[in-house]
């Protein structure tokens, strides 16, 4: 993977698991953001006008009524190895998009009033004071936190978590040159809601199957006229489960010891693949991801910031934006903020963290068996 982290903090988390927190923020966010604006990092771009393929929950109104086979759930089964004092820590990570649109003033309004909205009319490009204001679908993050509780009391009665997230509009003016009011941005999230159920079964006397299913049960007005980004404005965004323990640990499910491995066979992961996170050898934190992952997976030190891509090769890219044109350039800079960012530090990056970038040599190791 090719993001950078900060250095590793170990704290504590309320279910008195050790988790070295700012290795496993690193890898979530590189999930979180997989494919978020892919190079070429414009609007205009066709792959960039079909984004987020990977763990979206979307409401089941819409998957039943278009019956195309999306997902409105997503399924977690693990391993916990641990008794009758293990506990664990659920947190399930997504985005929700923030519909941004721009609209320019038909007609001119008093500073200190509201401007009505029949005097704004809604465009695809707004030109003014030198920059060019366009529509896009951003992303804002959003935690859900199911607080710590013991594994044998959810094996004895499973818990639900319904959440909800209301509605919110915001208005931002767009001025000219002199600073009269031309236009305006839009920012709108749409209402989510949905339920987590946990479930966990005691499969042999020190091993516990722990089951974590989020849906989407969001309330999609006409769902058979609804689009791929209308449901999406009402979806779970690369959604994915942190899950920690204390008192007890998880079992890899990539690569279990033999005595394990039946279990294993048995956990149906649906939309998701649950893997080891931390420092490698820990087993109390795991990463249930919609991307496929190993255990333990990590950082490259190298790489000076996300590029929306978990595989990227961040020479490759880097020094493919260099390429860009301007108008090019330009565009990407005005579509989103976090896009913006990568365009100013790959233009800012100093000769030797090029050359960093180029290639480095983890460590050797002897190979198996003779040479021939």
């Amino acid at each position: 993977m090719g993001r950078s982290t900060r250095e590793g903090v170990e704290c504590a988390s309320r279910s008195g698991a050790i988790v070295n927190t700012a290795l496993v923020d690193g890898i979530v966010r590189a999930v979180l953001y997989e494919g978020y604006m892919l190079y070429p990092y414009r609007p205009s771009a066709v792959k960039n006008r079909q984004r987020f393929n990977f763990g979206v929950v979307y409401p089941r109104e819409y998957c039943d009524a278009k019956n195309s086979g999306d997902a409105w759930a997503m399924q977690t089964e693990c391993l916990v190895a641990g008794n009758r004092k293990t506990e664990c820590l659920i947190r399930v990570r997504f985005l929700r998009m923030v519909d941004r649109s721009i609209a320019k003033l038909t007609s001119a309004c008093d500073e200190h009033l509201w401007i009505e909205p029949e005097k704004l009319e809604r465009v695809e490009r707004l030109e003014a004071n030198g920059q060019i204001f366009q529509p896009w679908q951003e992303a804002a993050e959003e935690t859900i936190e199911i607080p710590g509780f013991g594994i044998s009391d959810l094996a004895q009665q499973p818990m639900q978590w319904p959440f909800r997230s209301c509605a919110k509009q915001e208005r931002e003016s767009i001025r000219d040159e002199n600073g009269g009011i031309v236009g305006a941005i839009k920012r709108s999230k749409a209402k989510l809601e949905g339920l987590i159920e946990l479930k966990a079964a005691m499969v042999t006397p020190d091993v516990f199957k722990l089951t974590v299913i989020i849906a989407n049960q969001s309330y999609v007005q006409n769902p058979n006229d609804a689009n791929r980004d209308m449901a999406l404005s009402q979806a779970l965004v690369s959604a994915h489960t942190i899950l920690e323990v204390s008192d007890g640990e998880f079992i890899s499910l990539a690569d279990p010891p033999d005595r394990y491995r039946n279990l294993v066979r048995d956990c149906q992961n649906v939309g998701t693949w649950p893997v080891l996170v931390g420092v490698e050898g820990e087993r109390n934190a795991m990463l249930s991801s919609p991307i496929i992952l190993y255990d333990y997976p990590q950082i490259a030190p190298e790489s000076p910031g996300d590029l929306f891509d978990g595989s990227e090769i961040d020479e490759i890219l880097s020094l493919r934006i260099l390429t860009m044109t301007d108008e090019e350039k330009g565009e990407m800079r005005r579509s989103d903020d976090r896009a913006r960012r990568i365009l100013e530090r790959t233009e800012a990056l100093p000769e030797e963290h090029w050359n960093k970038l180029h290639g480095a040599l983890r460590g050797l190791r002897a190979s198996k068996g003779e040479l021939p």
